[in-house]
């Protein structure tokens, strides 16, 4: 497929007006061919428009052809083949594995949400039946299902060009729910975004859906975005990204005569806590498994091993040297972007300057742009606990070790934190009571907690949540990853009286969609009527 450079509005292939951006071959530095000019007032208006009217033929279309639709992405997707693949290695210096991991990622999650869209489980329907000769005030009959919140906005990520970008868990999750969707493409991957976005566009005409169930916007800079999020008929924001593009985005979104919520997740340093028997038994094991996950990827995982908590003594010093010999032979990586490596550097650099931390190890210096030296530092829990800068996140391979003096400033510290996305417990059997009274400050502060694991690794299933309290997420009830993610999209609509033939077939009296409902407070069996 050749690219274009265009925008997809719709079925219809635009040009932009604004500054063009261009994808960059974080590699090399070099530029890449084609341009994308940025779109302005007029293309956020037409996608809005096309969306809003979309949108409530969509969000009643069955839920066999949601599904297929759904379906009918993954297939587009796969067929691109190589092209999509070698697209998104020039764009982001990831490697073929890495891509091709993600690809299948990609597409097994929107077959996951159409096996969801299927099972109507997320439609929450909910019948009290009439009682007319209820004493001394009869009931009405009052049904209720959840409904698509209207149009969405999707940011694509940075660090994720396709499970987190164009047909990535947002605007999957979203779909599944019956919203449209308008992508505003992340300017990192401008080529793999067109691939993406018109395999998506493919799958909308072949299933005979409305244009307007999909766009894809470019734009450098916060105008196009901005834009998306102030419009009235947007309803919601899905967002991975940076802590201040985020706020940016939930600034606006409060800012309109109709506030909307703001799905964002934005910043996490995903401690990992050792406790003293399994660091005193197996601690050679953990610093081998650490520095693995600190180094994955370059360290650009939202779930990377930012902070490590441990009780002082000869097993932590013993750890300590086994993770810096570790880091000395670790080699450079390619980072994403310069935008994100110097981010990277200038954060590393800041911890470095900072009297209250030491550097324990670095990692071999790169010979090429934009790649990543790996660090280690150390700090004592007083210190950490006198600085809010040594919480902040450096996004790639650095950690933060936090030495502590007592169990009591292991809770100082814990309780210290601010929310994230994971905290992971390395425990032995010796270190039981000492976890568990630990684990309700963690849970208070994660939304994801495991035990004798590392954080870098999202399994995408029902029972996942990727979610935190802020600055995590900004709304910690929430997910971006698992089934529950549909749940961000939808909203309760009760309907009193209706005769049968106005209900929606979700709620009529025969069941004719053979979902499970409760029924007059009771759990009913799949394929009852009433």
């Amino acid at each position: 497929m050749t690219l274009t450079g265009h925008m997809l509005i719709g079925q219809n292939s635009v040009a932009g007006n604004r500054q063009a951006i261009r994808g960059i071959n974080p590699a090399t530095d070099t530029a890449l061919e084609p341009a994308y000019a940025g779109g302005a007032a007029e293309h956020v208006d037409q996608a809005c428009a096309l969306a809003w009217t979309a949108f409530d033929a969509y969000r009643e279309t069955t839920l066999n052809v949601r599904a297929e639709f759904l379906e009918s992405i993954a297939v587009e997707i796969e067929a691109l083949g190589d092209e999509l693949i070698d697209r998104a290695m020039a764009e982001t210096g990831l490697p073929r594995l890495r891509l091709l991991g993600e690809r299948g990622r990609t597409c097994q999650q929107l077959r996951m949400f159409a096996r969801t869209v299927r099972a109507g489980e997320w439609l929450d329907v909910r019948v009290d039946a009439a009682q007319p000769q209820r004493q001394p005030m009869p009931r009405s009959d009052l049904r209720q299902r959840q409904i698509a919140l209207g149009p969405v906005v999707v940011f694509g990520a940075s660090n994720f060009p396709l499970a987190f970008s164009v047909a990535g868990g947002d605007t999957a999750s979203a779909l599944a729910a019956g919203c449209p969707v308008i992508v505003k493409a992340h300017g990192a991957h401008p080529g793999t975004s067109e691939l993406v976005g018109r395999a998506v566009a493919r799958a909308v005409n072949t299933c005979g859906l409305p244009e307007g169930v999909f766009s894809l916007l470019y734009g450098s800079g916060r105008e196009v975005g901005i834009a998306l999020v102030s419009d009235p008929r947007i309803k919601a924001v899905g967002f991975t990204g940076s802590r201040s593009g985020g706020l940016a985005l939930i600034a606006a979104a409060q800012a309109r005569p109709e506030p909307i919520p703001v799905y964002a997740e934005m910043s996490s340093i995903n401690p990992v806590l050792l406790f003293p028997a399994a660091l005193r038994n197996r601690g050679q094991a953990l610093a081998e498994g650490f520095v693995a996950s600190l180094t994955l990827g370059a360290g650009q995982f939202c779930t990377n091993p930012g902070l490590l908590i441990a009780r002082k003594g000869p097993a932590l010093d013993t750890f300590i040297a086994a993770v810096a010999e570790r880091v000395l032979g670790s080699p450079a990586q390619t980072m994403l972007t310069p935008g994100i490596f110097n981010a990277y550097e200038s954060a590393v650099n800041a911890l470095a300057e900072n009297p209250r931390a030491q550097v324990a190890a670095s990692g071999q210096l790169g010979s090429g742009p934009n790649q990543c030296q790996a660090h280690v530092f150390v700090t004592e829990a007083v210190d950490f606990l006198a600085d809010h800068h040594l919480q902040g996140e450096a996004f790639g391979a650095a950690s933060l070790v936090v030495q502590c003096a007592s169990d009591e400033e292991i809770r100082q510290v814990t309780e210290h934190l601010e929310g994230q996305l994971t905290a992971t417990l390395h425990i032995d059997d010796e270190d039981l009571q000492q976890a568990r009274a630990l684990l309700p400050i963690l849970e208070r502060k994660a939304g994801r907690l495991l035990v004798n694991g590392w954080p870098t690794g999202v399994e995408v299933c029902d029972a996942m949540v990727h979610g935190g309290p802020f600055p995590a997420t900004s709304d910690s009830r929430t997910t971006s990853v698992g089934t529950a993610a549909i749940l961000r999209f939808l909203r309760p609509v009760c309907y009193q009286d209706f005769p049968d033939s106005l209900l929606p077939s979700a709620l009529k009296h025969s069941n004719p969609l053979h979902l499970s409902r409760l029924l007059d407070g009771h759990r009913e069996a799949l394929n009852n009527g009433e």
